[in-house]
């Protein structure tokens, strides 16, 4: 009876020891067992064996053989969860996580995985929950490495393993990594909400055939997708993954053009902690620069803003404002820049130091009151919206955003051309355009699926939020055609930003980020 006591736990042993030696996987999808030969890079002069991947289906673990990260510890893909609890559940979801990472790191990688899991998705909605295409992708592409994508351009056909939930990283990888099929862990859904939980992992056929090629890293344990699907698996070393270079944007399949959320920093542990520390007095300096901003006069607005951090350098020579009254009853003069955030009127008003009013789009109600200078909205009807800007312009100057909406990397998106209809006749004034750049370090003081009306909270909350730009040279918009004025005005931005010029509209953001068309 001691004998046999004995035996089964050494029994047991020999059978875990000898399942972590191996790596044969028996998959329902093939009628034969398939062993899988591992081989390390690391002993091989070049890589020769990446040659091997030139037109084969590779089948690669997302974590090790694309992203940066280097090992395979809990805290790797902790900001990837901060970004989905911070903005899919709020900010009391972000501190309960940010509390409970130091549990988090005494866990192994699964049991791990499955905390982060409960408490960044337990009770979300899964029908709204876009986090994973509308913010992860900026996060996502941050991290993917040079060498990394490279390697996987070699084969013909791509297919990438997770061991992330697959609304994570499954719309990043399709859309901006061309890649096709995509294995992540599924969530249990009850009732269309999110449980936290995560299904039980099934195998699966990526298509890859008897003649696919697994690339996985030697610093974590393979998942059983890539070894189910592959005939070889190669493994880049830990020491090698500690060279690669983050991708370059001129070498992005899709650059990151669109994307939501309120976070501007990567989210680490550290970085979380400092933001929430910062929250009570971003809240109190938001409060002080938006009273300075409504009562006072922009010479003493001016040097208090800048003691709170705010940052301006703004060029701007312009002659001196026309009084007269032309022919056409024009008085005031037209300003058009980019859009980068509500602001933006604010600081060229304040620039110029002339009181102008600002057209708008889908300005809240709120932003309009604390507005300190004179808005107007825009009903989307071409004959309309054209004489509200003439009436406009008899009276003061006006300044136009013809983008229509936000846009955060550089690249401007499509130019409205109704203003340049406008400003003509006797005298042509034309059009003077303006080209402005924001800096935040810490919120985005733009939207397209949260509260409108917390923009310029969020923006004034940042600790030193910077605004740079210049007056160009005033554009002649008589007897010229109007797309072209447009098309001339956003080509002299964009030279003077170092931005991408794009055909993108407002409508394509929207549909991107919010799923619906952006009308307010």
């Amino acid at each position: 009876m001691a004998a046999k006591t004995l035996y089964n736990p050494i029994l047991f042993f020999l059978r875990v020891l000898l399942r972590r030696l191996t790596y044969t996987v028996y998959s329902p999808h093939r009628k034969t067992t398939t062993t899988t030969h591992i081989i390390n890079p690391s002993k091989q002069q070049k890589h020769p064996w990446k040659e091997k991947l030139v037109n084969r289906t590779v089948v690669f673990d997302v974590e090790a053989a694309l992203l940066r990260s280097s090992s395979s510890e809990n805290n790797t893909f902790f900001h990837y969860f901060m970004v989905v609890a911070l903005e899919g559940g709020g900010f009391m979801r972000g501190l309960v996580l940010l509390l409970l990472y130091p549990l988090v790191c005494c866990l192994n990688e699964e049991v791990g995985l499955k905390v982060m899991v409960m408490v960044s998705f337990f009770g979300l909605r899964r029908e709204g929950f876009r986090v994973g295409r509308s913010v992860l992708p900026k996060h996502l592409m941050e991290d993917v490495g040079l060498e990394g994508f490279e390697m996987l351009r070699k084969g013909k056909r791509r297919v990438g393993v997770s061991c992330l939930p697959e609304v994570m990283v499954g719309a990043f990888l399709r859309e901006y990594m061309e890649v096709e099929v995509v294995v992540g862990r599924k969530l249990k859904v009850v009732g269309g909400f999110f449980v936290g939980l995560m299904e039980e992992e099934e195998m699966v056929d990526g298509g890859g055939g008897d003649g696919a090629v697994g690339v996985g890293s030697s610093g974590r344990s393979l998942p059983h997708h890539l070894l189910s699907l592959s005939k070889e698996i190669y493994l880049v070393s830990e020491s090698e993954k500690k060279n690669w270079h983050p991708l370059p944007k001129e070498r992005q399949p899709k650059p990151v053009i669109f994307h939501d959320g309120r976070i501007a920093f990567k989210p680490t542990p550290r970085a979380t902690l400092f933001m929430f520390l910062w929250l009570p007095f971003g809240l109190f300096l938001a409060l002080f620069r938006a009273l300075v901003f409504l009562y006072l006069p922009y010479k003493l607005a001016v040097p208090l803003l800048g003691f709170s951090g705010m940052k301006a350098r703004i060029k701007c020579e312009l002659p001196p404002h026309a009084t007269t009254t032309t022919t056409s009853g024009t008085t005031g003069q037209l300003f058009v820049c980019n859009h980068r955030t509500l602001l933006d009127p604010l600081y060229i008003s304040a620039a110029v130091e002339r009181p102008m009013t600002a057209v708008t789009y889908s300005l809240s109600r709120l932003s309009e009151l604390m507005s300190p200078i004179r808005t107007i909205r825009l009903t989307r009807n071409r004959d309309e919206d054209g004489r509200r800007m003439e009436a406009m312009l008899r009276v003061g100057d006006l300044v136009v955003c013809p983008e229509g909406t936000t846009c955060r990397e550089p690249f401007l998106l499509r130019f409205s051309p109704l203003f340049a209809e406008l400003g003509g006749g006797d005298g042509d004034r034309g059009v003077v355009p303006f080209a402005i750049h924001s800096e935040v370090g810490m919120f985005y003081g733009t939207t397209a699926s949260g509260l409108k009306c917390l923009d310029p909270l969020f923006y004034l909350m940042n600790p030193g939020p910077c605004y740079v730009g210049k007056a160009l040279d005033r554009v002649p918009t008589a007897g010229r055609d109007r797309v072209e004025v447009a098309n001339r005005v956003q080509r002299a931005i964009g030279e003077a930003l170092g931005y991408q010029c794009t055909m993108l509209t407002r409508r394509d953001k929207y549909l991107t980020l919010a799923g619906n068309e952006g009308y307010v």
